[in-house]
């Protein structure tokens, strides 16, 4: 069985009723805003980030209203997110299909992030958990700082592993961490439960991130982007900042600064990009995946009870170590 078979096993009935239930979130009676929004429900991805929050909740209890709207309210909030991310980016794509800004304009694009933000608070309120609540609110405050810090690093010619992590955390490990909470909040687990789960999400997501951040020193088509796009944006990722401070090559250093700048070319980002594979970079980098891997698996080992859900959970933690794209 395929790894996403495993995962959806023990949700599959659930996961099918959070399917239309933010399907119907999505639609709207008025002309321009129901085209937007169709526009990005027919962008559906693998649904990996409510699928943790009906794991938790079924590993921790099951799987009630509480759960399906907190997971709706997530899920929206990622989506506008990633709504307004295409605006601050310049994005003309998402998931191999047009973004909303490139196909519409940054007007609406902002509008309809700013709609599906607000019909995210909608559905988090149907939790009636003001816990759960106040969770998704601070997650939107530590997701939107994760961006600031992240334009920060890229102005600051400081180049760390600690800030690398400090980025990530804040950004894709938070999504992956809030979804394991709120999935253990909404089955009533207890304060040292929802504590562990959150630390299995944060692990989570480190390794995803991680993960992508590999992709990048490769061409393929299956993840759609060419080599060395985070550098073109500035970013210096975890390979990286491995291999020169492994090496300090001042040569390479400089090149680093101008990624940071702006400033540097393709040929000096295909330089760069051959010096990590040959100091190591992809190899510490996937070294550390499995280091968080290895910290996610105690959480199982310790949580997890069920069986079916041991082994989906297991599934997941090997899928976003070992996609391809």
């Amino acid at each position: 069985m395929d790894y996403l078979s495993l995962i959806k096993l023990p949700i599959e009935a659930e996961l099918a009723d959070f399917i239309d239930l933010f399907n119907k979130s999505l639609m709207h009676s008025d002309g321009l805003l129901s085209q937007v929004l169709d526009h990005i429900r027919q962008r559906a991805g693998k649904r990996m980030r409510p699928i943790l929050i009906l794991l938790m909740a079924r590993n921790f209890g099951k799987v009630s209203n509480v759960t399906q709207h907190s997971a709706v309210g997530l899920e929206l909030l990622h989506t506008a997110s990633l709504v307004h991310d295409d605006v601050v980016d310049e994005s003309v794509e998402r998931r191999g299909q047009a973004s909303v800004n490139a196909t519409y304009n940054n007007k609406v694009a902002v509008l309809v992030g700013d709609f599906i933000l607000s019909t995210a608070l909608l559905h988090v309120s149907y939790s009636h958990s003001e816990e759960i609540v106040r969770y998704l609110a601070e997650l939107g405050r530590i997701l939107s700082n994760g961006e600031i810090l992240q334009l920060n690093s890229i102005s600051n010619e400081e180049i760390s592993e600690d800030i690398y992590y400090q980025v990530i955390k804040q950004k894709t490990a938070a999504l992956f961490e809030a979804c394991a909470g709120i999935g253990a909040m909404s089955a009533n687990a207890s304060e040292l439960q929802i504590e562990e789960a959150k630390r299995f999400g944060q692990n989570l997501g480190i390794i995803f991130q991680i993960r992508d951040d590999i992709f990048d020193y490769y061409d393929s088509k299956e993840i759609g982007k060419p080599t060395g796009n985070d550098m073109v944006e500035g970013k210096l990722t975890l390979p990286v900042i491995y291999a020169l401070k492994s090496t300090g090559d001042e040569e390479m250093m400089k090149l680093a600064r101008k990624v940071k700048a702006h400033t540097v070319t393709a040929d000096e980002i295909a330089q760069l990009v051959a010096f990590t594979k040959e100091n190591g970079g992809i190899e510490y980098a996937d070294k550390r995946m499995w280091d968080f891997h290895a910290e996610a698996m105690n959480f199982l080992d310790t949580y997890v009870e069920d069986k079916d859900i041991y082994n989906a959970l297991k599934a997941y933690l090997d899928f976003v170590i070992e996609r391809k794209a």
